[in-house]
């Protein structure tokens, strides 16, 4: 009987030794390159602003690179523009380029009347944007990848 319940627990030492050093080897993954691409006005009326931007996403690495998640904070000009987080389901190509939309849905007039100039200025001039997020990855023991980025982009409008 002793025997057995040393084997049993050399068998359960052994298995917790194996999680740890499995959990000791997160993979190693570089960071996409994320960039906005464009801002295009949808809707524009008193109550409500709709927009869809769109996004780039660089996958320097050897493998496909499966998202399954997006969290994003989009400033324009200085100013908070739009942000939260989104369930995602697409896979970028190893060392690929690849591209997302997200639509969001604001009240300018009440939360950011300079940010309302801001996007009606915006049709006409480039204006700077800042980019801060993470990606949620869907591979085993991988954490989600921060990115950042800078630029300029001009918003488009559909339609008003």
């Amino acid at each position: 009987m002793k025997r057995v319940t040393r084997i049993y627990r050399l068998g359960l030492i052994l298995i917790a030794a194996t999680l740890i050093a499995c959990a000791g080897m997160e993979p190693k993954i570089s960071t996409p390159g994320v960039s906005l691409r464009n801002v295009q006005v949808q809707e524009l009326d008193f109550s409500r602003q709709v927009f869809l931007m769109g996004f780039d996403v660089t996958n320097p690495n050897a493998f496909p690179l499966p998202i399954r998640t997006i969290s994003y904070t989009v400033r324009l000009d200085g100013q908070h523009f739009a942000g939260g987080s989104t369930e995602s389901a697409f896979t970028v190509a190893a060392q690929s380029d690849g591209e997302f939309a997200i639509s969001v849905e604001l009240d300018l007039l009440r939360t950011a009347p300079q940010l309302l100039y801001t996007v009606y200025d915006g049709v006409s001039r480039d204006i700077p944007y800042e980019l801060k997020g993470q990606l949620g990855i869907d591979i085993p023991f991988v954490k989600p990848l921060t990115y950042e980025s800078r630029g300029e982009i001009r918003l488009y409008a559909s339609k008003f």
